[in-house]
């Protein structure tokens, strides 16, 4: 394959070049006319912008694929409303629901004056079994009927489950049989495709080896994405007894990713783990670890020594400060997973240690405003991306889809301007630059011997973030809206727009 007449992305000057692919994998790249394209089939960029592929470094795909398909919950600014959508729901599915639970997703219940409870849910549902997950996925709200059908005990008033109950209820109930889920699996991938994306590092909870090998044999040639899956506390000891580790190559393009361990919760479910209080909430509520730390520590080292590099979930300044402790006595390197809330001491530390910060700019958007609640005396630390840079840590960017969308421009587009909807940025001192948030979003270069995996625009970044100027509404939509003409995921196109 040879792509000619391409405008490399971020180059000195607007001089075009040709691209040769051979496998998966760059050969050449010279000015256009200089390849010889006999024998190859030839991509006509047509002075299109040419850019590395783009890499979405924290995914629940299977939680994502699904999450597609639930009722959309993400409008309700109550509690009430909130039963209000689901009831209609029952009663627009209730004949083709077939006894299944029927599953709502995408609240935010942060900023509710009103309380959850089964009597309120149950009044808008009935017998029908429901479960309603929070947009962060750390706390569900279920009814009466889903409680009595999975046993659950202990939450018959509020209905309310969080953290490991949230997590053990919301897999038993949005269980579907493996070939609906894969086929769904796969669908989001050439969406994600569709949106420049080349590759996922896959942390769902499941046992990822073996879901991972059947799907890529489930498709014709190599599978869509560039995929490399996690594996869980749970799944740890089996994972290593199988001879399994990080790098180890399930299926072509579809490799073992990190080990992930949850250790606190989330800021909208006032769980992740705090150094002061939550403000407005009463009592003295700072969230909690899910996990000893001397267990953490335990199975950090069991799986780095395992050979599986590490991804530790992190939002509160205290889990980020114990977390780096623990790192930084057993020497780990690996990844902090959100890193949301960053104590003033803690910032240089992920340098000095050598810990990535895996953070999703969009959830800064997404949670402004419970931020400037809960966490309104600490918000000028809170996400806070530009303080990260300059503090020598290293930075990739993801969505933690269903939380955020599976598309690296929406988080782009946060990391750059700190807004959406046509609000005013908030805390944009802690901005990225586009060159940045590109860099952070992508693995490769556009040069010989890198992977082939490409991405063609219909519009230059960087020319609509200048054309914007100050307006950062218009930059944030702009890069939102980014069109993606072509992706090379493993040197086969995965996406080619009509147009």
């Amino acid at each position: 394959m040879i792509i000619t007449h391409a405008t490399l992305y971020g180059g000195s000057d607007r001089a075009l070049v040709d691209i040769a692919v051979e496998g998966d994998a760059i050969v050449a790249v010279g000015p256009t006319g200089s390849l010889d394209t006999a024998g190859h089939e030839v991509i006509d960029a047509d002075s299109r912008v040419v850019m590395p592929g783009l890499w979405d470094e924290h995914v629940h795909c299977g939680l994502w694929a699904q999450r597609r398909r639930w009722v959309d919950l993400s409008s309700a600014s109550s509690a009430a409303e909130a039963a209000a959508i689901m009831g209609d729901a029952v009663r627009e599915q209730a004949k083709t629901l077939g006894g299944a639970v029927l599953i709502g997703a995408g609240y935010r219940d942060g900023l509710w004056t009103d309380q959850k409870s089964t009597a309120l849910l149950d009044s808008a549902t009935g017998d029908v079994p429901v479960l309603l997950l929070s947009v962060d996925v750390h706390s569900c709200w279920v009814n009466t009927a889903t409680l009595r059908a999975f046993a659950v005990t202990g939450h018959d008033v509020d209905g309310s489950l969080s953290e490991q109950e949230c997590f053990d209820l919301t897999v038993a109930v949005g269980s579907v049989d493996d070939n609906t889920l894969d086929a769904w699996t796969l669908e989001a991938a050439h969406a994600a495709a569709a949106r420049g994306v080349v590759g996922i590092v896959d942390l769902d909870m499941a046992y990822n080896s073996v879901v991972w090998r059947r799907r890529a044999a489930g498709v014709e040639g190599r599978y869509p994405l560039r995929v490399e899956a996690g594996v869980y506390p749970q799944h740890l000891e089996r994972a290593i007894a199988d001879g399994l580790h990080s790098g180890y190559e399930l299926a072509p393009g579809i490799s073992m990713g990190p080990f992930k361990i949850i250790t606190d919760g989330s800021l909208n479910t006032r769980t992740a783990h705090c150094v002061e209080p939550y403000l407005g909430v009463e009592g003295d509520v700072r969230g909690g670890m899910n996990f000893d730390v001397p267990e953490i520590e335990r199975l950090l080292v069991r799986a780095h020594r395992s050979g599986f590099s590490l991804a530790v979930h992190a939002i509160g300044d205290e889990a980020n400060r114990l977390i780096l402790d623990v790192m930084e006595a057993n020497g780990l390197g690996g990844r902090i997973e959100h890193a949301q809330l960053v104590r003033d001491a803690d910032f240089v530390r992920f340098a000095q240690i050598g810990v990535i910060a895996s953070v999703q700019p969009e959830h800064a958007v997404d949670d402004r405003d419970v931020t400037d609640v809960y966490w309104a005396d600490r918000a000028d630390r809170a996400f806070a991306l530009r303080r990260l840079v300059d503090s020598g840590a290293t930075l990739i960017l993801g969505s933690d889809a269903p939380v955020a969308p599976l598309d690296p421009w929406v988080s782009i587009a946060a990391a750059i301007t700190r807004t959406r909807d046509g609000r005013e940025p908030w805390h944009p001192e802690q901005a990225l630059t586009l060159e940045e948030a590109i860099s952070f979003s992508t693995r490769s270069t556009v040069a010989p011997g890198q992977p082939a995996d490409l991405v063609i625009l219909d519009a230059d970044p960087r020319w609509l973030v200048d054309a914007c100027g100050a307006n950062a509404a218009a930059a944030s939509d702009a890069v939102r809206n980014m069109p993606v003409w072509m992706t090379i995921s493993q040197g086969v196109v995965t996406h080619r727009s009509s147009s």
